[in-house]
């Protein structure tokens, strides 16, 4: 899926939901690196104020760049700004819906501003911001 500048519309809205398991939060660290003990050791983090591991903040953000680049502007799509604020923890098990809506298109500059926040499944915001994206340039094809 894809959208042109000239095909969005402010309020135009997309979403993508997973269930975080304890599997993709170690592959994520070990992806990154960042094997932060609140994440992998279950000893350490049930002395935090979370009494558990939690979710890498970035492994629950980067749900939203499933969004953009897959649904909303969608294949193609270039990320240039992320402005995140992360609101509450997600927890192994959690149900992360990551969700985007358009709130300003720039046609002349191909520029299109985007809230982005991440909701667990009770509702809650776990994750609040907004993105700045290049959506894709509509190219006719030959064939």
């Amino acid at each position: 899926m894809r959208y042109d500048v000239t095909e969005l519309y402010i309020g135009q809205s997309a979403e993508f939901t997973k269930t975080i398991s304890e599997s993709d939060v170690y592959l994520f660290a070990g992806i990154t690196g960042d094997h932060n003990p609140m994440h992998v050791n279950d000893v350490y983090a049930k002395q935090s104020r979370f009494k558990g591991r939690i979710c890498h903040g970035m492994l629950s953000s980067s749900l939203i760049s499933t969004v953009i680049g897959t649904k909303l502007p969608g294949n193609g799509s270039i990320y240039v700004e992320q402005d995140l604020i992360f609101k509450a923890p997600v927890l192994f098990g959690d149900t992360i819906s990551a969700i985007v809506e358009i709130e300003e298109i720039d046609i002349e500059k191909n520029r299109v501003k985007l809230r982005t926040y991440c909701k667990n499944q009770d509702g809650t915001i776990v994750l609040d911001g907004y993105a700045v994206v290049i959506p894709p340039k509509y190219v006719e094809s030959r064939w």
